[in-house]
């Protein structure tokens, strides 16, 4: 993403906060998010400057967590200089050696989609994004902006595992990734490569960070993102590093 892209002030956006609705992360809590005005397009500075603030984005829409009384969602990123893999991540590294990758744009197409379709329904048909459709696939993924990727995947001729990023200027974002399931997959822990991979990428690109959305301590799913140390936390307006 170009650091000459024009900026407008954060001040001068308008956001709306969605009605409190069941929290995707913690039983018997309810959630509220801030998102920025649907007819603001998650552009090139707009977009830089709010990822500092804790925003993601999903499709074409910008947001992050805006919860009373509870700041248990917290930004985190990796900043890649400092990180060096540990003996687990190196194994893996290893165990992938025959792996090929490539970079595409973050385009629909009917394999990344049929991929998506099983991860979702063999991994979390208990969560809120079962069952996948198309059309969902579409509003979440795909996006035809220049900062939009997707890092595809190979074993031989088969795609095993798809992860979608944004190029910020000051980073990559990694959005959501998902892979092939099987026994025999499943022990080269595709979802732990995808990082390893963008983090490599980071040093490729000259970025310093890889923001890795959100982390909850209370939240089993989330504690693999610890494993990427150093991490950075947002704590209010600033970066610190999260210490145990």
């Amino acid at each position: 993403m170009s650091s000459n892209a024009p900026r407008r002030p954060v001040r001068d956006l308008r956001f709306f906060l969605t009605v409190p609705h069941a929290c995707s992360y913690l039983p018997d809590r309810e959630a509220t998010t801030l998102f920025l005005d649907p007819q603001e397009s998650p552009v090139p500075g707009v977009y830089d400057s709010l990822s500092l603030l804790g925003f993601r984005r999903s499709g074409r829409h910008l947001y992050r967590p805006h919860c009373e009384g509870c700041n248990a969602c917290r930004s985190v990123r990796i900043p890649v200089s400092h990180f060096s893999a540990n003996r687990t991540q190196r194994k893996i590294l290893r165990r992938n050696q025959d792996i090929t990758m490539r970079v595409v744009p973050a385009r629909f197409l009917p394999e990344h989609y049929a991929l998506y379709a099983d991860y979702i329904r063999l991994r979390h048909a208990d969560g809120d994004m079962y069952p996948p459709s198309r059309e969902q696939y579409r509003t979440f993924l795909t996006l035809n902006e220049p900062y939009a990727q997707l890092l595809e995947m190979y074993l031989g001729e088969e795609l095993v595992a798809v992860a979608a990023f944004d190029q910020l200027e000051h980073g990559l974002s990694a959005i959501y990734t998902f892979f092939a399931v099987s026994d025999e997959l499943d022990k080269r822990s595709l979802g732990t490569l995808a990082i390893l991979k963008l983090i490599d990428l980071c040093h490729k690109k000259a970025l310093p960070h890889l923001y890795l959305g959100y982390w909850i301590e209370e939240c089993r799913k989330m504690r693999y993102k610890r494993a990427f140390s150093p991490i950075e936390i947002l704590d209010g307006r600033h970066w610190r590093p999260l210490i145990d």
